[in-house]
């Protein structure tokens, strides 16, 4: 039986239990809970003049009705701005419940809370609430016109605005080095609104006992619900347990907290004395979450013959809806990486960030790369489509090369530290797609084009995470970290981790997520990061449980530890496998006992012989037990990369797309597991299509999201995705023991610029918008005859 199941395609080992209906959701939890539901703004921007409950007050099974009156202290006030920024120079959050003005269409105004969710909801549908309607603000085009405001006191809507540039080796900024170029191009690029639609939404149990509460949310981070929590109830933190469940997806939105029902549902069982649960509806998570993508975004580039770009300067109007909870990270995302594998010339990036009647804007799975992908990857396109060369010598020109590593692209990143990339082989890269493809001998003609996109993506952010690791006397490995899962296969990979680390089966170590009672400092999963952070953390962490397990077996063997390995479980000297001992009495040994529990466990008590008299049981320096606790705090983020290429074909009548091939050669670093690494890719695939050529987010002039069901708003079918093709580049990163990098988010980075660039090359029609439509498609087309 080998260990070493590190770069093994080993089996999910969440999958059976996920797959039998074993898996324990939100919403299977708390069956005797009461029940919440909220009354909900059904209009974009209102003054709310009166709340009328009188009707409800019969319904049978109804227990209570809360409005923003009624919350006491730091429940009541605004939710917290997460991630402040000098340039947020107007950030704004919402109330738990609405306080006077509603600010889109679904902002909470009213809780109910009752015997189950059917009274809930007929008592919702009872109250009336007294609305004086105001003119909303909607689009990017009428908030920066600021006829409206959406908060009185922002002015022109505007909440953020950051400029940053950096120049060229020879001292000029972008626009001197952009007006004295041999050839310069200006156009326009716009990405539309789409959502997360995670399978399971949001939700909230809680219950309290008087002293303790404990919260179950289906959440992507329980440490910081659990701070959020604590700090608006103001309960003493070590009174507060989070816990998040079986969590069907995440892919970003539930990376936001606390939500106004994870303090609100908490703060009503506490209230009540009583446990209650919300389980979010379809309709609630397109109206009340949060959306993403919605940007313009206006270029001017300078370049040469060669297709060499000498000077880059993009603005970018980002819709970031009615709040801000999340901060401006999503136009930070998208301007620094928006270089990709480039060095470009000189570099200027100015957004700005406003305010509009519609659902907040957080961050949703590629978190501002798609917008600055395409941006990038389409002027690519459009300087080689310009000089009459092949999309892909451009491309090759401005790469940064393999001997440039680190390269320090003068910026500032999301995570507040400098843009430096840490590894890549970005021609070899180039190279691979190609070949995958078939871009070479491909043949282009009439409704069939071929298209490539490139980008480079910040993974595994800090400022940390941490890992636990104990060994137990039946020779079992439990591994708890903070940070939660949604699906990635985290049981797999961190067990992988921990048995190569350890040398001991699989099959004997378990994994713990997303539970502040097995590991309380954490932040989080987003941003393509668990497998850097927590990865490492609890490779560090089984280290030191290696190390003390070679000094305790040293003793025993009487043997130096520099001479002894761990394998399959037993510590052993190297080249003598008879000389060993289980790495379960060695746990045993660990911790000497006054008490025996069985036959393993008196070998450890005080008259069993194995303790020298003349030392303490416990050496100075140590602590029972064969466990150990360590965190990895990154220096800053390594830089995955990728490249994808596709071929489409278009109907003639139509205009119908269809993907017929798609490929996509990888580089996270080593591969902890490449079949779980090439399953995110497929999925992240499958997502970018869809972002590519069907979802999007449909608001009408009154603020109504006029597409808020599965009927309406489209996504592909399985039969819609081609097989996906892979291919891996291991550039390992130098920043982390394990050399590994982020692949959460990698598959659905660049879809959007290839399709764009496929359809554009089967078509002969520039494609500037995504996501593009059969209908978008035949009105280009006519526009051009």
């Amino acid at each position: 039986m080998t260990t070493r199941l590190f770069g093994e395609p080993v089996q999910r080992r969440e999958d059976p239990r996920l797959l039998t209906g074993r898996g324990r959701y939100l919403d299977d939890l708390g069956p005797d809970a009461l029940a919440a539901a909220f009354v909900r703004s059904p209009h974009a921007h209102a003054r709310i003049r009166g709340i009328d409950v009188d009707a409800a007050l019969d319904v049978e099974g109804l227990v209570a009705i809360y409005t923003w009156e009624d919350l006491p202290g730091r429940v009541g006030r605004p939710l917290p701005l997460l991630i402040p920024h000098p340039a947020l120079t107007h950030g704004r959050t919402a109330y738990p419940l609405a306080r006077d003005v509603v600010r889109h269409v679904g902002e909470p105004v009213v809780m109910v809370v009752a015997a189950d969710r059917y009274a809930a909801e007929d008592a919702c549908a009872l109250i009336e609430v007294d609305y004086e309607l105001l003119k909303p603000v909607v689009g990017l085009e009428e908030a920066v016109q600021s006829a409206q405001l959406v908060h009185e006191d922002v002015p022109g809507n505007v909440g953020a605005h950051l400029v940053q540039e950096v120049a060229g080796t020879d001292g000029r900024g972008a626009r001197e080095a952009i007006e004295t170029a041999p050839h310069t191009l200006a156009f326009r690029l716009d990405i539309e609104r789409s959502a997360s639609m995670p399978l399971e939404g949001r939700g909230v149990y809680a219950r309290w006992d008087g002293r303790d509460l404990r919260v179950y949310s289906s959440t992507q981070t329980s440490t910081s619900v659990r701070m959020a929590v604590a700090a608006a109830l103001e309960l003493p933190l070590p009174q507060v347990e989070v816990i998040a469940p079986d969590v069907g997806g995440g892919f970003g939105v539930k990376i936001v907290h606390p939500w106004p029902e994870e303090v609100l549902v908490p703060w009503a069982a506490m209230t009540l004395g009583h446990e209650i649960k919300w389980t979010e509806d379809r309709r609630e998570h397109f109206i009340s979450s949060a959306h993403e993508r919605g940007q313009v975004q206006y270029v001017r580039v300078g370049f040469d013959d060669d297709g060499r770009v000498l000077g880059l300067d993009v603005t970018i109007l980002h819709d970031h809806g009615a709040y801000t909870p999340y901060g401006i990270i999503v136009p930070i995302v998208t301007s620094t990486q928006l270089l990709g594998p480039y060095k470009i010339g000189a570099y200027r990036v100015e957004f700005t960030a406003v305010y509009t009647n519609t659902v907040q804007v957080t961050p949703y799975r590629g978190a501002g790369r798609p917008q600055g992908v395409f941006c990038m990857e389409r002027t690519m396109d459009k300087i080689a489509r310009y000089l009459g060369k092949d999309r892909t010598e451009v491309r090759e020109v401005n790469f940064i090369r393999p001997d440039e590593f680190p390269y320090d692209q003068g910026m500032t990143f999301q995570d507040g530290r400098p843009l430096i990339y840490d590894s890549g082989d970005y021609p070899e890269m180039l190279r691979m797609v190609k070949e995958l493809i078939g871009w070479d001998s491909f043949e282009a003609r009439p409704g069939r084009g071929i298209g490539v996109g490139c980008y480079v993506e910040g993974t595994g952010v800090g400022p940390y995470e941490g890992g636990h690791v104990q060994v137990t006397s039946d020779g079992r490995v439990h591994v708890s970290t903070g940070l939660t899962s949604q699906g990635q296969g985290h049981e797999t990979v961190f067990a992988q981790i921990a048995a190569t680390e350890l040398g001991v089966p699989i099959e004997r170590v378990s994994v713990v997520t997303g539970d502040t009672r097995r590991f309380g400092y954490a932040v989080g999963t987003f941003a393509s990061r668990a497998a850097v952070v927590s990865g490492n953390a609890i490779a560090l962490a089984c280290r030191k449980v290696r190390d003390k397990a070679l000094r305790i077996a040293a003793d025993a063997l009487e043997a130096d530890p520099a001479d002894l390995e761990i394998t399959d479980g037993m510590v052993h000297v190297a080249g003598t496998p008879s000389a060993s001992i289980p790495l379960s009495t060695v746990a045993v040994l660990a911790n000497p006992l006054r008490y025996a529990f069985d036959d393993e466990t008196a070998k450890a008590t005080q008259f069993s012989g194995t303790a020298s008299p003349d030392r303490p049981p416990i050496a100075e320096g140590e602590e029972p037990g064969l466990e150990g606790r360590d965190y990895y705090s990154p220096i800053r983020s390594t830089f995955a990369s990728g490249m994808h290429a596709a071929i489409v074909e278009t109907d003639p009548d139509t205009a119908e797309i269809k993907v017929v091939r798609y490929a996509v050669v990888h580089d996270c670093g080593r591969l902890i597991n490449p079949m779980i690494v090439e399953g995110q890719i497929h999925g992240g695939v499958a997502q970018g299509i869809g972002g590519a050529l069907y979802e999007r987010m449909v608001y009408d002039a009154h603020g109504q999201l006029v597409n808020a069901s599965f009927m309406d708003f489209l996504m592909p079918y399985a039969t819609e995705i081609p097989r996906v093709e892979t291919a891996h580049l291991e550039t390992p990163s130098p920043l982390n023991p394990l050399g590994v990098k982020g692949a959460g988010e990698a598959g659905v980075i660049p879809v959007s610029a290839v399709i764009a660039s496929a359809v554009e090359d089967a078509e002969g029609i520039q494609i500037d918008r995504m996501p593009i439509s059969p209908s978008e498609l035949f009105d280009l087309r006519a526009a051009e005859r």
